[in-house]
C-alpha cells in the first residue's frame, strides 16, 4: 500500500477499513499505469507535436517537436521516464491526458515546469 502512515490513519479515522484502503491504493496504482500507457501511446501517435514550453532559441509561441520517444515507468503512485525528441530529451516526473489530442507533463531539470503537449498548435491557443 502506498499510503502514508498519518494519509492511512485519517482515512481510518473516517471510516475506511483496511480492505477499502488497499482497494482505494490498488485503484491508484492501476489509474498511475493506464495514465503512463496513454501518455506513451500519444507519442508513439504522433511524429510531431506542439508544447506551450518557453523556449529560448525558438520563435514560435507554440515549438513544433519531432517526436523520437516517451518511456515512462510507475511505482505505485508515481511516474517517471524520458521523453526524446530528435535533438534532445528531457526527464519527466509526472503526467496527465488532458483530453485526446492534448496532454501535460512534469518535465525535469532544465525545464523544471508543467507543459502542454498537443498534436496541433490549434489547442494550445
Amino acid at each position: 500500500m502506498h499510503f502514508d502512515q498519518r494519509t492511512q490513519r485519517a482515512l481510518r479515522d473516517v471510516g475506511l477499513e483496511t480492505d477499502d484502503l488497499r482497494a482505494a491504493s490498488d485503484a491508484v496504482v492501476e489509474a498511475v499505469a493506464e495514465d503512463a500507457a496513454a501518455l506513451e501511446a500519444f507519442f508513439d501517435e504522433h511524429d510531431t507535436v506542439y508544447s506551450d514550453m518557453d523556449m529560448a532559441h525558438s520563435s514560435s509561441e507554440y515549438p513544433e517537436h519531432d517526436v523520437d520517444y516517451a518511456d515512462l515507468t510507475t511505482h505505485a503512485d508515481e511516474m517517471r521516464g524520458w521523453l526524446r525528441f530528435e535533438t534532445w530529451g528531457v526527464y519527466v516526473e509526472d503526467g496527465r491526458i488532458l483530453d485526446e489530442g492534448h496532454v501535460e507533463l512534469t518535465l525535469g531539470p532544465t525545464i523544471d515546469d508543467r507543459v502542454r503537449f498537443a498534436a496541433d498548435r490549434e489547442v494550445l491557443r
